[in-house]
């Protein structure tokens, strides 16, 4: 999902880089509504996990492969606001390295960090607020973080692919780009959901009050003591 330089005209890649821009002006704004002393660190983390785990790609077919892209994960982690932000840091990061193109900056956060987040956690509160109330909430949050993650990837896809239409510099015919993108895409959003769902829920099982998604439904975290164990 990585896009060079040179895959969009220069309209359309300075229009996704003020899209890019006003995207996270507004995260940094917002991004102090999630955050306090408690979970600053984890978004700080989960920064760093997804920086990692981006270089590691897994097989998806025909000889193509795939990697976590990471925004509904950072979503429901540590919010939207900062979720966006910490994507947009990581890619960043991966830009410095030739991971993506520097004119194609704003595209790249427009994709992975703007549409990522948004749709991934829009899902991911759906299904949250559709899960019945007497079904485990374990598995609700396992299958809303899933579902979150899956459908986050292909929505980038056709981002891209609407991108593409508009300024496009390959010679490529608009309904070959949109089926190569999708059935791909919808492949390694698979892989993204299952990684997403077991990163949230192995978090969530150790300190659900540090997870965002589960704000207000989560129990606060108590400390056993010798003394309360006894009472």
């Amino acid at each position: 999902m990585h896009v060079p330089d040179g895959f969009f005209d220069a309209p359309v890649s300075v229009g996704a880089g003020v899209a890019a821009a006003a995207g996270i002006a507004v995260s940094l704004r917002g991004a102090h509504r999630e955050l306090d002393d408690r979970t600053a660190p984890l978004a700080g983390l989960s920064a760093a996990f997804i920086f990692a785990a981006q270089m590691i790609n897994f097989p998806v077919a025909a000889g193509t492969s795939g990697h976590l892209m990471g925004g509904a994960l950072a979503a429901i982690l540590v919010g939207p606001y900062a979720g966006v932000l910490c994507i947009s840091v990581v890619l960043l990061v991966q830009m410095l390295f030739a991971d993506g193109g520097v004119t194609a900056y704003g595209i790249n956060v427009t994709l992975m960090a703007l549409t990522g987040v948004l749709v991934g956690y829009g899902v991911f509160r759906l299904v949250m607020r559709l899960w019945p109330p007497g079904a485990p909430r374990r598995a609700g949050l396992g299958a809303a973080s899933f579902l979150g993650a899956l459908a986050s990837v292909p929505a980038s896809a056709l981002v891209f692919v609407a991108l593409f239409a508009i300024g496009g510099t390959a010679d490529l015919p608009l309904g070959a780009v949109l089926g190569a993108m999708l059935g791909v895409h919808v492949l390694i959003g698979i892989g993204e959901g299952v990684i997403t769902a077991l990163t949230v829920g192995a978090v969530a099982a150790v300190r659900p009050d540090l997870v965002y998604g589960l704000r207000g439904q989560a129990a606060p975290l108590q400390i056993r003591t010798p003394e309360t164990a006894e009472a």
